[in-house]
């Protein structure tokens, strides 16, 4: 079951939290980082990202940045910009994009949920990643940067959010992307009571969709703070260090969109080769005049740029029962690693190789063109693989093959902040 507990949040000033709320601190590059907090003054971005204060060459990585963020965040705090709650509560966060809506349960989950397996992932972590995470919360003493997490929808939850969404909310206000953000605070005990209840006692496994290092990374600093408090450190349960901060969402609300391939260096291979290997496991047509977009799993969509000319591409049901005991190995990204871009184009290792490029969904079709042009390569568009998919492969305790999911939207950093 998964365990949950109400914070005492930090958060923005209602007149500010458009100023301070801000995408996660990974999708941005250090130049896009930069620019952003350049223009964005009050953004939490540069507390998220607090190199941007430095020079740029300097070490990300150096004690003196991570000091800044908390320097930072201090500064803030000072100048009026978040407040404190005075009593533990939970929030309803509510996101809309293109009208479609998903709500969300922002609340602490117990880190012995992460370690026991209750909270499942189904992505590998870097190490490097995590660390510069862990020096993050441990400079600041809190975790800024909430866990995208969903879990099986529950009829008793969704009653009792949809009468908390009646209520005036906390703040309302659209991003610059257009996407609606809203929060509702709720601080009545017997509502927070039966909330953490249901998740303890019908709710069996939550699953992290997006923020598998931010998740990785708070656990190890919960680790370490436990190591110095000593023997109490585990066994204190009321100790927010022992509690990261997520956002939990039923899967019937969430979107996964595509997440697509584009090969930049075709090792010589003409087009007639390629479509000649791509023969042996995939019935091949041409689609025109522009990029196919698939319409079910096991369909993809092909531009091969020395000819110009577009393909639809639907997977062999063979290759399907060849891996029907394997949720891995059966879903489609594994299917295109394994028939096209090892088999076809030798990139045997898409986390390192640089002649494969990933590009999410959310940027469009026409750029998997324009970069396929650019390279001289072959762009793919895949179909988006299912939340059910996405729970079968972390049930069974198995990883997905790197960038098989894009969610969309976004949660914004800086909105909730969960202090130890």
């Amino acid at each position: 079951m998964v365990h949950i507990k109400s914070f005492k949040a930090l958060r923005p000033v209602e007149k500010y939290v458009r100023d301070v709320a801000a995408l996660p601190y990974d999708v941005y590059d250090e130049d896009e980082a930069r620019r952003e907090a350049a223009s964005h003054p009050r953004s939490f971005l540069r507390i998220d990202r607090p190199e941007t204060a430095f020079p740029e060459g300097c070490d990300m990585y150096a004690k003196e940045v991570y000091d800044k963020a908390a320097e930072l965040l201090s500064e803030d705090i000072k100048k009026g910009i978040y407040i404190r709650e005075e009593e533990p509560c939970l929030y309803l966060y509510a996101l809309t994009m293109n009208g479609r809506t998903q709500t969300g349960l922002a609340a602490c989950v117990s880190v012995d949920d992460y370690l026991n397996g209750n909270v499942k992932k189904h992505e590998n972590t870097v190490r490097e990643k995590e660390e510069d995470r862990v020096r993050h919360i441990t400079a600041l003493n809190a975790q800024t940067g909430p866990i995208f997490l969903t879990y099986r929808k529950n009829d008793r939850l969704k009653d009792i959010f949809s009468n908390e969404r009646k209520k005036k909310p906390l703040y309302s206000f659209i991003s610059e992307d257009g996407i609606e953000h809203e929060l509702w605070r709720i601080s009545d005990a017997e509502t927070i009571g039966e909330i953490t209840g249901i998740f303890s006692e019908e709710i069996s496994s939550a699953y992290i969709a997006d923020g598998h290092h931010r998740a990785a990374s708070a656990v190890r600093a919960s680790l370490k703070r436990r190591e110095a408090e000593g023997p109490t450190g585990e066994t204190d349960t009321s100790a927010e260090y022992n509690y990261f901060l997520s956002v939990l969402f039923p899967d019937d609300e969430l979107k996964i969109l595509d997440y697509n391939r584009v090969v930049r260096d075709k090792g010589g291979l003409s087009d007639k080769e390629i479509l000649a290997g791509l023969s042996e496991s995939f019935e091949i047509s041409e689609s025109c005049p522009e990029l196919w977009r698939p319409e079910k799993k096991g369909d993809i969509g092909m531009y091969l740029s020395d000819s110009g000319k577009y393909y639809r591409l639907s997977i062999k049901g063979c290759e399907y029962e060849k891996r029907s005991a394997d949720p891995v190995a059966r879903l489609d990204a594994s299917l295109l690693q394994e028939l096209v871009l090892s088999r076809i184009f030798t990139i045997n290792d898409p986390r390192t190789d640089k002649r494969v490029e990933f590009v999410g969904g959310i940027k469009g079709d026409k750029i998997l063109k324009e970069k396929a042009d650019l390279y001289g390569g072959v762009a793919f568009l895949m179909y988006p693989t299912s939340i059910s998919e996405l729970m079968d492969v972390a049930d069974a305790g198995l990883l997905m093959p790197p960038k098989s999911t894009w969610f969309e939207p976004k949660l914004r950093s800086g909105l909730l902040i969960h202090e130890f």
